[in-house]
């Protein structure tokens, strides 16, 4: 479809208003502190949350250490309040700059805060009202991004080799916005659903302005790529002839908003510091529920919906939280349980809504957490960005003085370690009950690439402890065997060999 020749060039001042605009999503204000003073530091959670388990069963065990066993409660709808209760213990402004190497650089430290918690539309208007006349900034539209390489690149976004790496640097950083407006018009969803072209772009700015990119990993490149891997899952033969338009819609916004305003620490760490969020959601699914909120909040802001029936849009809005709250890894025995009960009693009927339903939740799941079942260049990029957030958690938990989370401890964790539990515990697991759902060349060339990687981590821990001396696992699960057997035992494709027959 071609899309450039249809949609103008909008100017900056028709997608960015002159007035501030009143967010009821992400980021609130204390009613003590003035919205260009310092920063409301109220941000920050990673996203493993809560199960009761066996000890004896190894893999409720390492989700167990993901996470912490919390009080569940039934959620509302609405966005999160403006207002927000005191919070104690630590000055989260400090978290992401206190440790780095430009801890110094005082002059640039405030630019930096008010950039990271205000709005595409503050930022612009502070920007006018604290340094005066602002650069110009270009700022890439359609017509730029769907040019040149990015364009090539998002004619075989449908590929699993998709590189969100370098397609986010074809786009100037504005991968995760280029890639969604490109799917949300492939599949002619903006003009089934009268979408607003200047509040969907808007939409999607101030989403990506909302994933902090300070985050090593949890930023708008990886929602990036889970919204290419959950447009993957949904074009798999078994689901695509059964999802309407409305799945379409909403499993699209789900994976984009997934991890909205992300802090880039996990739950466990906003309980133990007090955080009002934790507060806020009564230490249950907190970062999930952040993340629905502040979706829910930035549709109603830019009124992206709002042409649409009132039902409609709270229905829409209860369905995008449903699905961004199953990916609570917390839970995640507990919808692997279910989906094993259906695929054994084969009583999925994707033609009941309630079972589509079911079905997306799990495909997010397997967006959220795919990157192991990437080929090795991406995996093991991945590996590295999520072991750095972890770490970083670490060393501001030791520098408040507080018990170091699992597997945040870089003294007593390493990067295969963690890989090769999280692969053998949580992501082996699922993705084959997936593939026993969808029985496709994609599903076995995701076990394929499984397989090879967690062998791949083990041959360089194995290559490590030989150099470095003999060293006890600090973690369960961390000297697990670099084989997979996949749950059919069968192989896959001739050039993507099944996990036990890693190299």
């Amino acid at each position: 479809m071609e899309v450039c020749s249809q949609l103008p060039v909008l100017p900056l001042d028709r997608l960015v208003p002159k007035h501030v605009l009143s967010r009821r999503g992400a980021i609130s204000f204390s009613s003590s502190s003035s919205l260009f003073g310092a920063p409301d530091p109220r941000q920050l959670s990673q996203r493993r949350g809560a199960i009761s388990y066996d000890s004896s069963d190894q893999t409720a065990l390492y989700i167990r250490m993901l996470g912490d066993v919390r009080v569940r409660r039934q959620v509302g709808f609405d966005p999160e309040p403006r207002g927000s209760p005191p919070y104690l213990c630590i000055d989260f402004r400090t978290l992401h700059t206190c440790l780095g190497p430009l801890a110094g650089a005082a002059d640039s430290a405030p630019e930096r805060r008010v950039h990271r918690l205000l709005s595409f539309q503050r930022y612009l208007h502070s920007s006018r009202l604290l340094r005066g006349p602002p650069q110009q900034i270009p700022l890439h539209l359609l017509d730029e991004d769907y040019t040149g390489q990015a364009r090539c690149m998002l004619d075989k976004v449908g590929s699993w080799n998709f590189d969100i790496f370098l397609f986010d640097k074809f786009t100037n950083g504005n991968s995760l916005i280029t890639l969604t407006f490109h799917l949300l018009n492939q599949y002619g969803l903006v003009e089934l659903f009268q979408l607003d072209v200047v509040k969907l772009w808007r939409f999607l700015v101030m989403v990506q302005e909302d994933y902090h990119s300070h985050n090593p990993y949890h930023n708008g490149v990886h929602a990036a790529d889970v919204t290419q891997a959950m447009y993957c899952y949904m074009r798999e033969p078994v689901l695509s002839k059964y999802l309407t338009s409305c799945d379409l819609l909403i499993g699209l916004l789900a994976a984009v908003t997934h991890d909205l305003g992300h802090p880039g620490v996990n739950q466990p760490f906003l309980i133990k510091t007090d955080h009002y969020l934790a507060t806020l959601y009564k230490n249950t699914s907190v970062l999930e529920n952040h993340h629905w909120k502040s979706a829910v909040g930035l549709l109603r802001e830019t009124e992206l919906l709002s042409h649409l029936p009132a039902e409609d849009s709270l229905n829409m809005e209860r369905q995008l939280g449903s699905l961004i709250l199953a990916t609570d890894i917390s839970q995640q025995n507990e919808y692997l349980s279910r989906f094993r009960t259906h695929l054994d009693q084969d009583d999925l009927c994707l033609s009941h809504a309630h079972h589509r339903h079911f079905i997306l939740q799990m495909a997010l799941k397997c967006a959220d957490i795919c990157n192991p079942c990437r080929p090795w260049e991406l995996s093991k990029q991945w590996s590295e960005k999520v072991t750095e957030e972890f770490f970083h958690q670490g060393d501001i938990e030791k520098k408040h003085n507080l018990e170091v989370s699992p597997l945040c401890d870089r003294d007593k964790n390493t990067m295969g370690d963690i890989q090769i539990g999280f692969m053998s515990y949580v992501v082996e697991p699922l993705f084959s009950e997936w593939a026993r759902f969808s029985d496709t060349r994609l599903s076995q060339t995701m076990l394929g690439h499984l397989g090879l990687n967690k062998a791949s981590w083990g041959s360089l821990q194995l290559g490590q402890r030989q150099t470095s001396g003999p060293e006890e696992p600090a973690e369960p699960g961390g000297s697990g065997d670099p084989g997979v057997t996949t749950a059919s035992g069968g192989t896959g494709p001739k050039d993507i060999p099944q996990g036990n027959r890693g190299s």
